[in-house]
Order: structure tokens, then C-alpha cells, then sequence
């Protein structure tokens, strides 16, 4: 084998020893297809390294086998020790489980002990003044009959002090309730984060789902406390420590044992339904930051924990039927507003933000018992919009790619450029590998930019969808109709604009065909990469397929037909300067000068399209001979054109014939025969009947298949003979049909009448 072929061999040995094995295939591949039996040397060279490795692993073995067993031994002498300590470690979890319910119980009486007091004096007043209204309505004496007149007031004066303390409170819980509702979402975060560190953890047996009570503790289902308790971090104050509940219990107790607790209840839901709108009204400008929606979601947050502790702690302040009526309510409040101010955000990172934020605050008030389907069903219409503003910060992205392209292919110097172009792009081709340094790749570098940005799009859209409580197969789902968005649409406008721009010649439009070529190759690519990342196969049932085939198609077809526009318009800015004398008596011998810088053009552009596929190469040449022939003859049949002589039809003939030669020299390949020459047939005959002057062939022969100027109209030549007419009577051009043959010009009559009643006879049929 060649020195080549040994050091090629060796690059790919090093690269399998320092390759993730689900990378080796397409190292694998380049193998079988190198040279013949390449594949054979390759094996002959990995079985020499496998034997090099086998000695390196036998000496290194050799080397620590006396280690190896001074070890075994030492860890049979520990195993006796560690089955013990095994066994005190079972016992140590026992007894810290023991104490944490110790220490539970302790709190919880110490709770109680600090409640008696004021308890205690609350039923002592309470209970005296009961027992004095009882014993004045049975006693005759004055001092009690004064006594029963002034109770009424007392017990008035009694209820008016504990409803001033529970204005004071709820007045404190509307204040408190942003913080209260940070310490709640504060413990779902730690739930999650909790779930996720469990979930991570390999052979480990069945957790408990975490739940919590208000008093800001975690625990699990079978009550054992697992929370802030444990270790030394820093505690989360609860609710407990920021509102002091005690003014609702006793307003409570008062109005229930003076016989009014149904009074005091409707005060309580009416105010407590005033305080829930007023939460649930955002700020105007809340939709601008993170920060707004954080404090609208620990507002209601908040609200809604206060209200389940009402209803856990007093009996029938509150109802299920109360709570479940407000929570709908402002459900329904919350999902409008949402949706509102959603609407006005154009930045995919806040929304993603406040995506977040509603999965948290959906599950702080799930873990409290309020039912939040409503909320994630929400959440695809969030998705939608935070689609949306990828779209359009992508849409940027790739304008400036486009913008900053040079449309030239992408030089690569080293083996190490080389390979930084193929790591950001999947591009194989066996020719170009085997080129030596420096080479040129096809694509233009915009093509890796664009490949890049699009699986930098799945990843931006994958974001969303973690936390939502989906599958893999809805995950795979919404990201392949993401995608499709990106291509069909976003990806799709900024290259139909980009051909469309002025400044986008055909050189450019040549690249961009060559550009979408490869990233359509690559799709398939961008398949694996989101099926790789969901590990949902693209052959399951209903998966969603990627749309960039006839993304990059359908702007390819838009480049090739910008071209023939483009060339078309070349053709024309040449033709305008064409500058013809049509009264010279005889041609100049030699072809214009525009024609022949525009066939020096067409020449040198045809010679661009080398990379371009057959059929667009073909169709571009092709195209641009017929419209050049068009415009030919639109100049002569050109009404403001009054008078041509014959010396203005041969100089025209020698143009003619210079189209012909260019057509000929096959200046793209693939046209079979004289195909593209055809182009020009309908000028060559006309021209041919006025150069040759056969019209009495032409006459007789009109209508027949076998024709020899069966491409010539009659109102073609008619028109054309008309101008040659009225310059034959000023300028004399017949003269030599006329020494010839005096009756010439009596012929040239006789044509125009023929050819006449041939145009009327046509115009009649």
C-alpha cells in the first residue's frame, strides 16, 4: 500500500480509539469507499494494533498483580466491618426517623401552649358575660336590671374589638400574600428540583411522592418528615411565621359562641371574594418583565394558600364548595389574562420564562388540591406563541446569514479547516476528500451557519417542553412541527427574498442553487438529530415528517427561474445597444460589436453553471437563445421601424449567423444535434427568403409540411417586405434586379398581394 494510504489508515485507527462508538460509523464507512480491497489492508492493520494493545494490556496486568491481590485480601478483611456498620446505619436511619417525629410533636405542643393564653381569655370573657346575662335575667334586683340593660352593648362592643382584629388580619394577608406565595412556589421548586435529583439516581427502590402542608414542611404519603428539617440549611419561613392567624380563630369563636357565626361567615367569604379580584387584576405593563409575572403568580399564590388553611383549620369558615367556586373563578380570570398579555411578548427567552413560571405555579396549587388541567392545556397555546417569537428572532438570523454570505465556494486550506466544516455540516464526497490541499468545498459557508441554526432552533424549542408532563412521543411531535414552521415558512420567505433582492446576480443564484442542493441532502440529517434527542424512531406511527425537501426545492426552482429572468434581462440591456444603420447600402463584413460582447457574455456565464444540474443548465441556455431570437426579430418587425435596406438584412444576417456558430459550439453540454440552433430557425428563414429573394419557392411550397421556409409567417415576411418596399423606391436598392430584369419591380407587387390575401385568408379561417 501507498505511503497515503498507511497514514489514511492510521488517522481513521486513532480516530475509532478516540471516538464515542455511536460516531464510528461514517469512519467506518469512508474505508469501503476508498480504493478496492482498501478494506482488507485496513483489517490487516487493526488486527496488528489490536495485538500491540493485547502485549500493552498483558504488562500492565503482569505489572499490578500483586497489587491486585494484596487488595482482595484487604477487602475480605473489611467485609465483616461493613456488614456491621450496615446494620448500625439501618438502626441510625430508625432512630433519626424516631426523633424527627419527636421533634414534630414537640413544636406542635409548643404551637398549642402559646394559643392557651389568649384562648383561655377569650373564653373566660366570653363565659362571664354569658353567665352574668343568665344570672340578670333571672335576678329582681336593680344593680342587675342595670347590668342587663348594659349587656347588650358589652356583647356588641365585644364583637366590634374582634372584627376590628379581623380587618387588621386581612388587611395583613392582603400584603402577605405575595410573600406567602413565594414561599409556596419556593417549595414546589424544591419538590421538583427534589424529584428530578430521585429520578437520576440508578437502582434505587420506590419514593413516596412529596407533598406538602402549609406550615412549609415536605413530607411524604406515609408521613414521615424528609424536609427543611433535615440538615443544616436554611430553613424557608412558612406562612405560619408571616400571618398570624389567631385574630380569624377568635372572631370565630366570639361570633359562633354569641350565636352570630352566620353573620360572620358571609363577612368573611364577601371580603375574601373582594381581595381574590383585586389579586387577579395584573399590572398594565406586567407582560414587559419576569418579575411582573412572578409577583402576579405569587399574589394568587398566596390568596389560595391562606383559604386552604382556613378550610383545613376552622370548621366550615369556609367550604370546598367556596374554594372550589373562587379558584374557578379566578381560573378562568388568570387563563385570560395570561393569554392577553402573552400576546404582547416577542421575546422567546420571557416566554420560556413565563412558561416555568406557570408549570410551578400550576403545581404549588396542585399539591394543595385546586385542579390546574385548565392551566397546562394553556401552555401549548404559550408554546405556540413562544414559536412564534423563535420564528422571528430566527428569521433575523438567518437574514444576516444571508446577508453576510459571499457566495463563493468554501476554500479549506488544511486537514484541520476541513474537518471544522464537516463537524458543523454532514458533507461527504469521495472526489473532493481524495483532493489535496488547498481545496474548495461546493457550498458556500452560509450552508454550515444555516444547518447549525437550525438544530440550535430544536434545541431553543426542546426548552419548552420540559416540565409539561408529556411524552417522548408528543415531545417528538411538537418539535418536528416546530421545525417544519422554521423550514416552510421562516427559512422558506428569507430565500425566496433573498433571490428576489436586487443585488443577487446570477453568480449568486448559480451558489444558491448549489446551497439548497446540499441542505436538502442534510435533512435527513436533521431527522436523526431530533429523534436522537427524543429517542422516538421516525418510522413509528403518525410521527411527523420535515418539510425541508420541498422547503429547499421549491426555492431552488425559484433561484433557477430568477436566472432565466436575469439572463433574459442581460439580453435585453445588450440588445437596447444595438445601433443599426437600416438604410446602408452594404453590411460592414463583420458582426456588431453588441452582439458579440453579449455572446461573450452568454459564453463566460454558461461556463458558471458547470455545477449546476444538467436540466438547469440546459434549460437557462436554451431559454436565453430563444429570447435573444425573439428580441432579433422584434427589432425588425419594430413599427416605429419605417425603412430597412437589403445592405441593413445582410449586416443583420451576419449577427444572425454569429447566434448560430455560438449555438452550434455547444456552449452547454447535454443538447443533442442542432437542438439549441433551433432557437434561431424562425430568423434564418426569414432571412434566407429576402437574401436569396425566393419568393416564387416560398408561394408555391406555402402550407406544405416539407416547406422550406415553413417557419415564416405571411405576415412576418409582408410586414418586413413593406419596409424594403419604400426604400427601394427612394434609395434604389433594386436597381440591379431592374437592369436585369425591368418587370422586377412589377413582381415585388405582385408578392405583396399574394402574401396579402395569404394574411386575410388566415385572418378569415
Amino acid at each position: 500500500p501507498s505511503s497515503a494510504a498507511v497514514a489514511a489508515h492510521e488517522r481513521i485507527l486513532q480516530e475509532i480509539e478516540s471516538t464515542d462508538t455511536a460516531c464510528v460509523g461514517p469512519t467506518l464507512r469512508s474505508i469501503y469507499d476508498d480504493q478496492p480491497n482498501a478494506h482488507k489492508r485496513f483489517m490487516e492493520k487493526l488486527d496488528a494494533r489490536i495485538r500491540n494493545h493485547d502485549r500493552e494490556i498483558e504488562k500492565m496486568c503482569n505489572f499490578h498483580h500483586q497489587g491486585f491481590v494484596d487488595a482482595i485480601t484487604e477487602l475480605l478483611k473489611v467485609r465483616t466491618d461493613a456488614e456491621k456498620l450496615m446494620v448500625r446505619d439501618t438502626q441510625t436511619e430508625e432512630v433519626i426517623c424516631c426523633r424527627i417525629q419527636q421533634r414534630n410533636m414537640v413544636t406542635t405542643v409548643e404551637k398549642l401552649q402559646l394559643c392557651i393564653p389568649g384562648m383561655t381569655s377569650v373564653y373566660v370573657s366570653v363565659t362571664t358575660l354569658i353567665l352574668v346575662l343568665m344570672w340578670c335575667l333571672v335576678s329582681q334586683y336593680r344593680f342587675c336590671q342595670i347590668m342587663a340593660e348594659n349587656l347588650p352593648r358589652l356583647r356588641e362592643e365585644i364583637k366590634e374589638i374582634s372584627m376590628s382584629d379581623l380587618k387588621d388580619f386581612l388587611e395583613s394577608i392582603r400584603k402577605h400574600s405575595d410573600k406567602v406565595g413565594e414561599t409556596a412556589m419556593r417549595q414546589a421548586q424544591q419538590h421538583r428540583t427534589f424529584n428530578s435529583a430521585v429520578a437520576k439516581q440508578a437502582n434505587i427502590g420506590h419514593y413516596d411522592k412529596p407533598v406538602y402542608s402549609f406550615n412549609g414542611r415536605m413530607h411524604t404519603q406515609n408521613g414521615l418528615m424528609i424536609g427543611d428539617d433535615i440538615g443544616d440549611e436554611e430553613e424557608i419561613p412558612t406562612a405560619q411565621d408571616l400571618v398570624d392567624f389567631s385574630p380569624v380563630y377568635r372572631c370565630l369563636h366570639i361570633y359562633t359562641v354569641l350565636g352570630d357565626r352566620e353573620t360572620f361567615e358571609n363577612y368573611y367569604r364577601k371580603q375574601r371574594k373582594k381581595q381574590a379580584r383585586l389579586v387577579l387584576q395584573p399590572q398594565a405593563n406586567m407582560h414587559e418583565t419576569v418579575e411582573g409575572y412572578r409577583r402576579y403568580f405569587n399574589q394568587i399564590v398566596g390568596f389560595f394558600v391562606v383559604e386552604d388553611h382556613i378550610l383545613n383549620a376552622t370548621q366550615g369558615l369556609v367550604t370546598r364548595a367556596f374554594t372550589d367556586e373562587l379558584w374557578n373563578m379566578a381560573l378562568s380570570k388568570i387563563i385570560a389574562v395570561l393569554r392577553t398579555h402573552s400576546s404582547y411578548c416577542d421575546d422567546p427567552d420571557l416566554v420560556l420564562e413565563l412558561k416555568n413560571l406557570i408549570v410551578i405555579f400550576a403545581d404549588t396549587l396542585q399539591d394543595y388540591g385546586f385542579p390546574v388541567n385548565r392551566l397546562f392545556d394553556l401552555l401549548f397555546e404559550v408554546r405556540d406563541q413562544y414559536n412564534e417569537t423563535l420564528l422571528k428572532k430566527w428569521c433575523s438570523f438567518h437574514r444576516e446569514i444571508f446577508e453576510l454570505d459571499n457566495y463563493s465556494p468554501i476554500p479549506v486550506e488544511t486537514e484541520d479547516e476541513y474537518k471544522l466544516v464537516v463537524s458543523r455540516f454532514p458533507f461527504h464526497d469521495a472526489e473532493i476528500e481524495k483532493q489535496d490541499f488547498p481545496k474548495k468545498l461546493p457550498m458556500s459557508q452560509s450552508v454550515p451557519q444555516i444547518y447549525t441554526q437550525v438544530k440550535e432552533f430544536i434545541y431553543a424549542s426542546l426548552k419548552f417542553s420540559e416540565s409539561l408532563h408529556r411524552s417522548s412521543t408528543e415531545i417528538d411531535d411538537m418539535l418536528r412541527k416546530s421545525t417544519n414552521l422554521l423550514l416552510t415558512r421562516t427559512l422558506s420567505s428569507c430565500l425566496q427574498n433573498l433571490i428576489k433582492k436586487p443585488h443577487i446576480g446570477l453568480t449568486e443564484l448559480v451558489q444558491i442553487i448549489i446551497n439548497t442542493t446540499h441542505l436538502e441532502q442534510a435533512c435527513k440529517y436533521l431527522e436523526e438529530f431530533i429523534t436522537n434527542i427524543t429517542n422516538v424512531s421516525p418510522e413509528t406511527v403518525h410521527t411527523t415528517r420535515l418539510y425541508g425537501l420541498s422547503t429547499f426545492k421549491d426555492a431552488r426552482h425559484s433561484a433557477e427561474g430568477e436566472i432565466y429572468t436575469k439572463l433574459n434581462q442581460k439580453i435585453d440591456e445588450f440588445v437596447q445597444l444595438a445601433d443599426y444603420e437600416w438604410g446602408m447600402a452594404e453590411s460592414d463584413g463583420r458582426a456588431s460589436g453588441y452582439l458579440m460582447d453579449l455572446i461573450n457574455f452568454l459564453r463566460s456565464t454558461f461556463q458558471v453553471f458547470t455545477h449546476l444540474p444538467g436540466k438547469v443548465a440546459q434549460t437557462a441556455c436554451m431559454s436565453a437563445c430563444k429570447h435573444l431570437s425573439i428580441s432579433l426579430m422584434q427589432m425588425l418587425l419594430d413599427t416605429e421601424l419605417k425603412q430597412i435596406s437589403m445592405g441593413a438584412i445582410q449586416q443583420f444576417n451576419l449577427d444572425v449567423i454569429q447566434c448560430e456558430l455560438f449555438a452550434s459550439s455547444e456552449p452547454v453540454p447535454g443538447f443533442q444535434g442542432d437542438t439549441l440552433q433551433l432557437a434561431f430557425i424562425d430568423l434564418r428563414q426569414l432571412l434566407d427568403l429576402f437574401m436569396v429573394w425566393d419568393w416564387s419557392t416560398y408561394l408555391a411550397d406555402y402550407g406544405q409540411p416539407t416547406s422550406k421556409y415553413l417557419r415564416v409567417n405571411p405576415a412576418t415576411a409582408l410586414a418586413l417586405l413593406e419596409k424594403m418596399k419604400d426604400t427601394s423606391k427612394k434609395n434604389n436598392i433594386f436597381s440591379q434586379f431592374r437592369k436585369n430584369d425591368r418587370d422586377k419591380q412589377k413582381l415585388i407587387e405582385t408578392v405583396v398581394k399574394q402574401l396579402r390575401s395569404l394574411v386575410n385568408g388566415i385572418s378569415n379561417e
